[in-house]
C-alpha cells in the first residue's frame, strides 16, 4: 500500500482527475470537497500528504492549512488559481510545503508529491543519526537536533521547509547556493522548476528573523550572512 494522499478540493473534475492519477501512480487518496471535512478525514486518516486547494467554502485553505499543522504536522502542497505573491507567503507561513498554480499538468504535480515525500523521508533519516551542533548565523541559534531556531534567545517558529532550507545555507557557511541546488537539495525537484516557492521561502524566513541572515546574490541565489559579514555590516 502507497503513501496516503487526503486531497481537498471543491473543483470536482479536478479532484476526480487528481484522484485517478494519483491513484494510477500507486498512492493511496481519500477526496473532501471542503475544509471542515478535511479536518475530520485528516484527524481520522491521518494522510502522508495533504493537496490542499486555496479557495474552499467554509473553511479556506490557509485556515485548514494552520489547524492541520496544529492537529498533526503534515506535509501540505497548496493548489491556487492565484499567484499573488501575498497570497503564496501566506500559505508557506501557515505550514504548506510548496504550492502550484492553477492550471497545471499532472505529470508536474506528481513529481512534486514524490518530492515533498522524499524529503520527508530523508529528514526523519537524519533525526536518527548523530545529533549535529548547533548553526549560529549572527544573532540566530539553529539545533538541527530538535529542529528549534532562536534569534536572540527568542524561540521562532518555522515551518519544516523553512527549517531545511535555512539549515541548508547555515551549513555551507556563506557560499552562494543557486537555486537550482536549493530546489533539488532541499526540495527534490529534479527538473529546476519552483524558482517562485524558493523565494516566497526565503521572504518568510525574512519575515520571521530579520533580513541579516540570508543574503541574495542576484542572477544566482542565496548564501547564509557568516558572522563576518555580519560584523561588517554593523561596524
Amino acid at each position: 500500500m502507497g503513501p496516503r494522499i487526503l486531497i481537498v478540493e471543491d473543483d470536482r473534475t479536478i479532484a476526480l482527475a487528481l484522484h485517478e492519477r494519483l491513484t494510477a501512480e500507486g498512492f493511496e487518496c481519500d477526496l473532501c470537497a471542503d475544509g471542515h471535512e478535511a479536518l475530520e478525514v485528516a484527524e481520522a486518516r491521518l494522510p502522508d500528504l495533504v493537496l490542499l486547494d486555496l479557495m474552499l467554502p467554509g473553511l479556506d485553505g490557509v485556515e485548514v492549512c494552520r489547524r492541520l499543522q496544529a492537529q498533526r504536522p503534515t506535509p501540505v502542497l497548496m493548489l491556487t488559481a492565484r499567484s499573488e505573491e501575498s497570497d503564496m507567503l501566506v500559505g508557506l507561513g501557515v505550514g504548506a510545503d510548496d504550492y502550484m498554480t492553477k492550471p497545471f499538468s499532472l505529470k508536474e504535480l506528481v513529481a512534486r508529491v514524490r518530492a515533498i515525500l522524499r524529503r520527508v523521508e530523508l529528514t526523519r533519516s537524519a533525526a536518527d543519526e548523530a545529533p549535529q551542533a548547533a548553526l549560529i548565523l549572527g544573532g540566530v541559534t539553529i539545533d538541527p537536533a530538535r529542529r528549534t531556531v532562536q534569534r536572540a534567545t527568542v524561540p521562532v517558529d518555522l515551518t519544516a521547509t523553512e527549517f531545511d532550507l535555512l539549515v541548508n545555507l547555515a551549513l555551507h557557511e556563506g557560499a552562494v547556493r543557486s537555486r537550482r541546488q536549493l530546489l533539488f537539495e532541499v526540495w527534490g525537484h529534479r527538473d529546476g522548476s519552483g524558482d517562485r516557492t524558493i523565494d516566497s521561502h526565503v521572504r518568510s524566513i525574512r519575515r520571521k528573523l530579520g533580513d541579516d541572515v540570508i543574503r541574495t546574490v542576484h542572477g544566482v541565489g542565496y548564501a547564509s550572512v557568516t558572522s563576518e559579514q555580519d560584523a561588517e555590516e554593523r561596524t
